[in-house]
């Protein structure tokens, strides 16, 4: 009796293909949303999560918010004697414009020490790194990243070249390997020169910033205590200062992307709801159409419980059904979108899983009230209407 009644109600379904499409669209556009929305989203935290997670789970990052304090390179050079401190790596950041003949670009100028780049752990793919002798002297010398060699040089190769930054000349001692970007920026387009250079260049003492290197992923927690430490007693002023690592980061974006999958879902689940009153309103419309159906059914010995169990039948294929269309479209669509932005978005099957499902529900929820009113119809009197 099951499978006549699902087979009756594909008949009937198939009978109507446009009212039937059109009452399962607001399902497809309500699943296409929840699944492709919230994979992207989680696709683009996981990619930034990576990202975070190869930056180094043992670096400390100090900010230096506050104008007024003045914190040198020599002074945080002390907390290298701490056990739990493998490495210091202070920095002055700036923005100038530079040239190359006739190529110009405005890049990030940091200055550097020779510890930037164990801190930072980057390599030089070629000619040298920022030495000691460098910083003891104010050489204009840079090392620069991939992206500006290749604006101003056209290649990668631009060891022993020349570039004007600002208004003075420096000549190019190193190229960094390819970093990509990453949720601290690129450092491609960066240009790297020694750190009393970027002193003198932009008339600062003090730096605005510092990394620092944990001696072990089990030091960090003690790091970030002794550079607070530190911090405090060279400001005086707790809201000065800021000092973060990637653990800390990594748990900001992990609630950023549950707040963000929570209100996806919430606006897809109202999509789903909506198209939940669609199916509603038009088994309503094929209950007064079919009302002679009914009539004749009963009367040649149909129990009440056929014919709404036919009824919510059909409902929950059509929703259902609207659910199944709308994950492989989802599928094409975030193929599609991979392609094209040459991403690598994963499906989302748990949270596709539970739109399927959700549909379900929604075609019982939303198919029980026309599937009782029909079983209700008396024989007699749906004749009579009829």
């Amino acid at each position: 009796m099951t499978w006549k009644i699902v087979k009756l109600s594909l008949k009937t379904i198939f009978n109507n293909k446009m009212r039937s499409f059109l009452t399962m669209l607001g399902i497809i556009i309500g699943v296409m949303a929840v699944v492709i929305l919230v994979s992207i989203t989680q696709g683009a935290a996981s990619g930034i999560t990576d990202s975070i997670s190869d930056m180094g789970s043992q670096q400390i990052t100090a900010t230096i918010s506050s104008e007024e304090v003045s914190i040198t390179a020599d002074s945080v050079e002390s907390l290298s004697s701490y056990p739990t401190i493998s490495g210091i790596a202070p920095v002055i950041s700036t923005s100038k414009t530079v040239k190359k003949n006739s190529n110009t670009g405005n890049y990030s100028v940091v200055g550097v020490t020779p510890s930037y780049f164990t801190v930072q752990d980057m390599d030089i793919q070629r000619g040298r790194k920022i030495v000691d002798s460098d910083v003891e002297w104010n050489t204009k010398v840079c090392v620069i990243g991939t992206e500006v060699a290749t604006d101003l040089f056209g290649t990668w190769d631009a060891v022993n070249g020349t570039i004007i930054v600002g208004d003075s000349l420096y000549k190019v001692v190193g190229v960094l390997e390819e970093q990509g970007s990453s949720l601290a920026g690129s450092d491609d387009n960066k240009i790297l020169i020694p750190y009393s250079t970027a002193s003198r260049m932009t008339g600062q003492t003090g730096m605005n910033r510092f990394y620092i290197k944990a001696a072990s992923e089990n030091t960090v927690s003690a790091a970030i205590s002794s550079v607070e430490m530190f911090l405090l007693q060279a400001t005086r002023d707790e809201e000065a200062y800021d000092v973060s690592n990637q653990s800390d980061v990594l748990d900001t974006m992990d609630d950023v992307t549950n707040t963000m999958s929570l209100l996806l879902a919430g606006i897809a689940a109202i999509s789903l709801l909506v198209g939940g009153i669609g199916i509603m309103n038009i088994m309503l419309v094929s209950v007064t159409e079919r009302t002679r159906e009914i009539g004749i059914r009963k009367a040649v010995g149909a129990k009440r419980k056929h014919i709404m169990l036919q009824f919510l039948c059909e409902a929950c294929i059509l929703s259902v059904l609207g659910g199944l269309i709308g994950l492989a479209l989802s599928i094409a669509i975030i193929e599609i979108y991979n392609l094209i932005a040459k991403a690598a978005v994963a499906m989302n099957w748990s949270v596709a899983i539970a739109a399927i499902a959700f549909c379900a529900l929604i075609g019982v929820l939303f198919g029980g009230y026309p599937a009782a009113k029909a079983s209700r119809l008396q024989p007699i009197d749906a004749l009579h209407t009829s």
